[in-house]
């Protein structure tokens, strides 16, 4: 029991990568994992006062379907994020295999302690997002349903449907990637960082482009009913009514059937999955490498400079192309602004696209690939502030504002509206660098310092309006030829101020807190 209680702790607090915090944080994990948290239970605040509003007055059937199938979808969401952030984590790594294979550790005690690290952790996940909205929805939704309905049938039929909902998400993307795991160990590191991107993308695909089916008929409809077969919202929201017993009809016991059968079949395939994938992992890890270097060169890149531009640029274009999680956060972000942007007009699905590009980018820059390799840019000569800064500058630029301008120009964005939107990801870009004193990459990552949910309540609440007021602001400027001059000329003026008034310091940051003069030995 002993050796469980020590592997489950270390797994539980392993889900996701604690290598690269500060030195200072780096045994005190808990920081990191309060942080998201805090976020989700944020999120639940925000449900809480969405059902107040909601649950008002009666409200026709069409609009309590709908707050039903968001919550389910919301709730899917955050576990198939939860899933794929957890990727890495779910089977043992080498790591494991060098350091608890040689000890006397029982197999059946790696196995529970790794299962119920997953399990606590999807628990824990789903009870912080739905802590407060867990109460309050399923009051509001009672209370606007019509007739008399019991809320105690929506409380269960809330807490029953929407972490089945997120154990459906979870086990069928723990069967996908046991099913990955089959393969030669090389060949499932390598697609497995496109499957994560492509299962985000399909979640996203799914919540924003799905068709929508708010009525009986709609539901009974026999041309709809393929739609159906493959849309899973739907699935628990039909086993939501069957539970409460607001709305009856065959087409809501047909859509709960199908989530009790996909449900149970998702969890066999998990569970066959993973334990075959256990009992096949660990010798694939010691007998297989993880991926062999291919023969051929890495891609071609452009100079951006001198030696040292050029050298730091292509570092920091190659480390992100390399890493599979820096591609996977890099692809949330995008893959959140492109959804999002679907629903809005083209200049303003540019800005918003623009924004999330520059912040996915440069929150990706923030953490290291190999926090114990940069010892080899401190032993080299890299003192100059502004040469680095502009090589980071000229690779930030590359990453995240010619691709937005390059595509708004190719969709059909008017020219004098692409330059404005290059110069507003120039300035952006200048902005996001302020005291910006690192290498990409290569600087620890301290918990709690970036106030992720404090950042997640601004952008949610602030960014919209921003996007509007900008959107009119440009189509006024557009309109007069000395307005147009006169913006042109104030970006301009403000970028070369940012560059001229706030110079990047010359001392290089390698860690995010200055390590103490004393010691702790933590005997």
């Amino acid at each position: 029991m002993s050796h469980f209680k020590i592997l489950y702790r270390q797994f539980l607090f392993r889900l996701m990568d604690v290598e690269f915090l500060a030195a200072s944080a780096r045994g005190d994990a808990s920081q990191l994992f309060g942080q998201f948290a805090a976020m989700l239970v944020f999120i639940s605040l925000v449900f809480c006062y969405a059902a107040l509003i909601f649950g008002g007055s009666p409200k026709p059937q069409q609009a309590i379907w709908l707050a039903e199938r968001l919550l389910i979808e919301a709730t899917m969401l955050v576990v198939g994020i939860f899933a794929l952030l957890s990727w890495e984590s779910t089977f043992p790594d080498r790591r494991d295999v060098q350091i608890l294979v040689p000890l006397p550790v029982r197999g059946r005690d790696l196995f529970a302690a790794k299962v119920a690290a997953a399990a606590s952790s999807l628990g824990l996940t789903v009870l912080a997002l739905n802590s407060l909205a867990g109460v309050v929805w399923p009051m509001a939704l009672a209370h606007a349903a019509t007739g008399s309905v019991n809320p105690l049938r929506f409380i269960a039929a809330y807490w029953i449907t929407l972490p089945a909902a997120g154990l459906f998400l979870y086990c069928a993307i723990l069967g996908v990637q046991g099913l990955a795991a089959q393969l030669p160990r090389g060949w499932f590191l390598r697609i497995s960082s496109f499957l994560q991107v492509g299962a985000f993308g399909l979640f996203i695909a799914v919540i924003f482009r799905q068709p929508s089916f708010l009525t009986v008929q709609a539901l009974s409809a026999a041309e709809n009913q393929r739609a159906l077969a493959w849309l899973p919202p739907y699935w628990f929201m039909g086993l939501f009514n069957q539970i409460t017993g607001a709305y009856q009809s065959p087409a809501i016991a047909a859509l709960s059937h199908r989530a009790l059968t996909n449900l149970t079949i998702a969890i066999l395939a998990a569970g066959g999955a993973f334990v075959l994938s256990w009992l096949r992992t660990l010798r694939k890890i010691a007998e297989e490498p993880d991926i062999v270097p291919g023969s051929r060169g890495g891609i071609w890149l452009p100079p951006f400079g001198n030696r040292m531009r050029t050298a730091l640029a292509h570092f920091t274009i190659r480390s992100l192309a390399r890493s599979r999680q820096h591609r996977m956060n890099l692809a949330f972000y995008l893959g959140l602004g492109l959804a999002i942007s679907t629903m809005t007009p083209l200049l303003g699905a540019s800005l918003f696209v623009l924004c999330i590009s520059i912040l996915g980018v440069r929150v990706a820059f923030s953490r290291p690939v190999d926090l114990r390799a940069n010892w080899l840019f401190q032993i080299m000569p890299m003192r100059e502030g502004a040469s680095r800064q502009s090589a980071i500058r000229r690779t930030l630029l590359v990453l995240s504002v010619a691709p937005v301008c390059i595509g708004s120009a190719l969709a059909g964005l008017a020219p004098e509206s692409v330059l404005l939107l290059a110069l507003l990801g120039v300035l952006l870009v200048e902005v996001s660098l302020i005291g910006f004193r690192k290498i990409p990459f290569t600087c620890s990552f301290l918990p709690g310092k970036s106030k992720v949910h404090v950042m997640f309540a601004g952008g949610l609440f602030m960014l919209p309006m921003i996007l509007i007021n900008a959107v009119e602001a440009e189509q006024w400027i557009v309109s007069d030829i000395r307005l147009y001059a006169a913006a042109v000329l104030v970006l301009v003026i403000a970028v070369v101020a940012i560059r001229r008034y706030l110079p990047p310091g010359e001392e290089i940051q390698w860690e995010e807190f200055p390590p103490d003069e004393l010691i702790n030995l933590g005997l």
